[in-house]
């Protein structure tokens, strides 16, 4: 047989449970306490919503005035004495046209003072210099274009004849290097100058002219 489960046995009074029994002030300081816990649950919950607001609202900002860098595209380059076979390096020069774009919406550019260079087998062969500081408008182009001969271009006999051993072999690959100080200007505050730097990679064809695998190529950027 089974046994059944005892049940407790209250003989006295004082072996029965006691119960308890809670003042109104008792319940007063927990309703208290409950209220003054949803409050600030609320008062937290309504200070981490507005800090999120303006969080996000400083990134918008920050994203839609963040200066972007200048690109910069190589438009042309040729050395057309190179293309004819003829003559020596005082015969030689050489033609390009680099485009700055400023992309930005809002901002504007000062360029004060721009240097171009180009390289051959990572020598510099020739230079050139703008002097005159120029303020580029937000969406707009600047284009820098000239030609480097005689003081300006210092090609060697023997760097001559080495560009013209590659140009029976295929292309003459030099390297163009546009060096600006510019500072940003946004509304009124001017930021503080910035060292740029663009390595523009070119190679010439046999007829001296740039190759179409170059053209318009957008060159890296770099500040240091």
């Amino acid at each position: 047989m089974q046994s059944r489960p005892e049940l407790p046995v209250y003989g006295r009074d004082e072996d029965r449970p006691i119960r308890r029994h809670h003042s109104a002030s008792y319940y007063a300081h927990r309703v208290k306490e409950s209220l003054t816990t949803r409050v600030s649950k609320l008062v937290c919950s309504i200070f981490l919503g507005l800090l999120a607001i303006v969080g996000l609202i400083t990134f918008i900002l920050w994203l839609s005035l963040r200066p972007h860098r200048p690109r910069i595209f190589l438009n042309d380059f040729s050395v057309p004495a190179l293309g004819q076979g003829i003559g020596g390096p005082e015969n030689a020069q050489i033609n390009f046209k680099v485009t700055a774009r400023n992309s930005n919406q809002g901002i504007g550019v000062y360029y004060d003072a721009s240097q171009v260079t180009v390289y051959y087998q990572e020598q510099s062969i020739g230079g050139y210099q703008v002097l005159t500081p120029f303020y580029q408008q937000p969406k707009n182009s600047t284009i820098f274009a000239s030609m480097l001969s005689g003081s300006s271009l210092t090609v060697t006999g023997s760097q001559w004849k080495q560009m013209q051993n590659d140009r029976t072999r295929g292309p003459v690959i030099f390297r163009l290097e546009l060096t600006s100080t510019i500072r940003f200007k946004i509304s009124s505050w001017n930021s503080k100058r910035h060292r740029m730097h663009a390595n523009c990679p070119v190679g010439v064809g046999q007829d001296g002219m740039i190759l179409p695998a170059y053209m318009d190529k957008r060159c890296p950027v770099y500040f240091s």
